[in-house]
C-alpha cells in the first residue's frame, strides 16, 4: 500500500472541522455570558465556596493535538502495513486474513474466500444478538403451577419453565471442575429454589416437570463432527440447567428438561419441600400461576461469557433465541435464526456471498465465512463495547489465558479462538485454527484483526503456534510512530 508522506486528507479534513467548531464554541460562550436586557447582575453567594482551580490543558484548541488518534494513525499506517504484507505473503492459499486499523483496511490475504471458521462463528452470534435482542435483555426461568399452594400444598403438578437461559446452574456447578472453563455470570437455579419455598410451597402432590417448550426439540445442530454431540455441545433446550447436569448422575442427561427437573426436584427436597411424584419434561398449563422466578445476568454478560469460554451450547441457545425474536413467537428455531443472522448482515451492507451459516457455535463443518465479512462486523464494534470486552485478554483470561504470555501484547490484545481438527489428516474437511479480534492503541482507536487457518494439521501447536506468534508480532508494530496517548492534549 502506498501512502503520501504529506499532511493528507485526515489532517486537511480535521483543521477544516476544528476552525469553524472553534468559532462557533467562541459565539456561544459570549452569547451564554451575556445579561439580558432589563436584567441586573446576578449577585454572588459568597457563602457558597469557590472550587479550587484545576488543572488546565495548555493545548490550543487550533492544534493536531486535539486529534491523535489520527495523526498517529496517518504517521504510522505505512510501516504497519508493510509490516502485515510481509506476514501475509507467508500464508497457504485455504487460509484467509484481513487487518484493518480504525476501518481502514492495512492489509489482506484471501479475504474473500469461504473458510471454515470454527468457533469464530460465536463473533457473527455475538453481534448480532447484542443489535437485535439488547445488552440488557434477559432470560427469565419461572416456576408455575395450576394453582398457587393452599396450606403449603400444590395440588398437582410443579413446572419448572425454561426461558433459554444458558448459564442457569445450581450453586455447585461453577467449582465443579467438570467443564474446562466455569461459568461465569451465572443464575442461581438454588436461587429459584428459596423463592418457591418463600411462596410457601411445602408439598408437591404431582411431579415436578421441566419445559422447555420456549425453543424446539433439536438437542444437537446436524453437521458437527464425529464425537462432538453430547461432549462439545448439548444437548441443549430452553430448560438447561449445569450444561444438562444433575448432581450425582455420572453421565449428562439425554433430555435437558428432565435433567432440570431433576436437578430442580434435589434442590427443593433439600429444603424440606415433599414431592410426591417424579421428575420428568412437559408443558405447563396456559392458565397456570407464577410462583417464583429467577433473571439471568444482562445479555452483554451472557455474551461474555460465551465468546471468554467458547461456550457452544451458550451461542446455540441465542441463535434459538434470535429465531424467536425474529419470528415473534415460540418455538424459537436453530434455522429462524441464522435466516435472522443472514438477514442482519445484508441490512448492515455486508456481502453474504460465501457466507454459510450452519450453526451457532461453529462446530458444524458446514459453516463458511470469509475474512472480509467477519472483520466487517468487528469493525461495527469496538473493544469497549459488549462484544469486545466480552474477548478473552492474551495472556490472561479465558482461551487465551496462556496464550502470547511473554509477547509485548499480553494483556493487551482481545481475541475469539477457533479450534476444530476435523480428523482424518489426510481427507478433507481441514483442521482450523482462527483468531480474530482488536489490539485497543493506546490513547484510543484499534486495529481489527482477523486470522483464519485452514489446513491438514493445522490445529496442531507446532504448526499453528509460530503462524500466530508472527501474526502478533506484526500486529505489535502498530503504532511505530508515538501513539494517541503521547500526542494528545497536554
Amino acid at each position: 500500500m502506498s501512502r503520501g508522506r504529506g499532511p493528507g486528507p485526515w489532517i486537511v479534513l480535521v483543521l477544516a472541522t476544528l476552525v469553524p467548531a472553534a468559532a462557533l464554541w467562541g459565539t456561544h460562550r459570549f452569547a451564554d455570558a451575556r445579561v439580558g436586557d432589563g436584567e441586573s447582575a446576578p449577585v454572588i453567594d459568597a457563602s457558597v465556596a469557590v472550587p479550587p482551580p484545576t488543572d488546565v490543558l495548555n493545548t490550543s484548541v487550533l492544534t493536531l493535538r486535539r486529534a491523535p488518534t489520527l495523526v498517529a494513525r496517518e504517521q504510522s499506517l505505512d510501516d504497519f502495513s508493510a509490516e502485515m504484507a510481509s506476514f501475509t505473503s507467508a500464508l497457504n492459499e485455504r487460509s484467509c486474513t484481513a487487518v484493518s486499523v480504525d476501518g481502514i483496511a492495512v492489509a489482506d490475504h484471501n479475504a474473500s474466500v469461504p473458510v471454515i471458521p470454527a468457533s469464530n462463528q460465536k463473533i457473527m452470534v455475538a453481534a448480532v444478538a447484542l443489535e437485535r435482542l439488547g445488552p440488557d435483555f434477559r432470560y427469565t426461568t419461572e416456576v408455575r403451577a395450576a394453582q398457587g399452594p393452599t396450606g403449603g400444598v400444590v395440588e398437582g403438578d410443579l413446572y419448572l419453565v425454561g426461558g433459554g437461559d444458558p448459564l442457569l446452574s445450581s450453586d455447585w456447578y461453577p467449582t465443579s471442575n467438570l467443564e474446562r472453563y466455569p461459568v461465569t455470570s451465572p443464575t442461581s437455579l438454588d436461587t429459584l429454589a428459596d423463592a418457591v419455598v418463600a411462596a410457601g410451597v411445602q408439598t408437591v402432590t404431582g411431579n415436578v416437570i421441566g419445559d422447555g417448550s420456549r425453543y424446539d426439540d433439536e438437542f444437537f445442530a446436524p453437521g458437527w463432527g464425529v464425537g462432538d454431540a453430547g461432549l462439545e455441545g448439548g444437548p441443549y433446550d430452553a430448560l438447561l440447567a449445569n450444561d444438562s447436569r444433575v448432581l450425582g448422575e455420572e453421565l449428562r442427561a439425554n433430555d435437558p428438561n428432565a435433567g432440570a427437573a431433576r436437578e430442580f426436584a434435589r434442590l427443593l427436597a433439600e429444603r424440606g419441600v415433599e414431592i410426591a411424584g417424579a421428575a420428568a419434561s412437559g408443558t405447563a398449563p396456559e392458565a397456570s400461576t407464577l410462583l417464583a422466578e429467577v433473571s439471568s445476568a444482562p445479555l452483554s454478560d451472557v455474551v461474555g461469557e460465551m465468546l471468554a469460554n467458547s461456550d457452544n451450547n451458550t451461542a446455540e441457545l441465542l441463535v434459538k433465541e434470535i429465531g424467536l425474536d425474529a419470528a415473534g413467537m415460540a418455538p424459537g428455531t436453530r434455522q429462524a435464526g441464522l435466516d435472522a443472522m443472514t438477514q442482519q448482515l445484508e441490512s448492515w451492507d455486508i456481502d453474504p456471498a460465501g457466507v454459510v451459516l450452519a450453526d451457532g457455535s461453529g462446530l458444524s463443518l458446514d459453516n463458511r465465512l470469509t475474512c472480509t465479512a467477519l472483520l466487517q462486523v468487528l469493525q461495527r464494534f469496538d473493544p469497549g463495547s459488549p462484544l469486545g470486552a466480552g474477548l478473552p485478554v492474551a495472556g490472561e483470561s479465558g482461551t487465551l489465558a496462556d496464550v502470547f504470555v511473554d509477547h509485548p501484547l499480553a494483556g493487551t490484545l482481545r481475541g475469539k479462538t477457533g479450534s476444530l481438527n476435523n480428523a482424518p489428516f489426510n481427507e478433507d474437511p481441514p483442521a482450523v485454527k482462527a483468531l480474530a479480534g482488536y489490539v485497543p492503541v493506546d490513547g484510543g482507536g484499534a486495529v481489527e484483526y482477523v486470522l483464519i487457518l485452514n489446513g491438514p494439521t493445522i490445529s496442531d501447536q507446532s504448526e499453528y503456534r509460530p503462524v500466530w506468534e508472527g501474526f502478533a508480532d506484526a500486529l505489535a508494530t502498530y503504532p511505530s510512530g508515538p501513539t494517541p496517548a503521547e500526542l494528545g492534549p497536554r
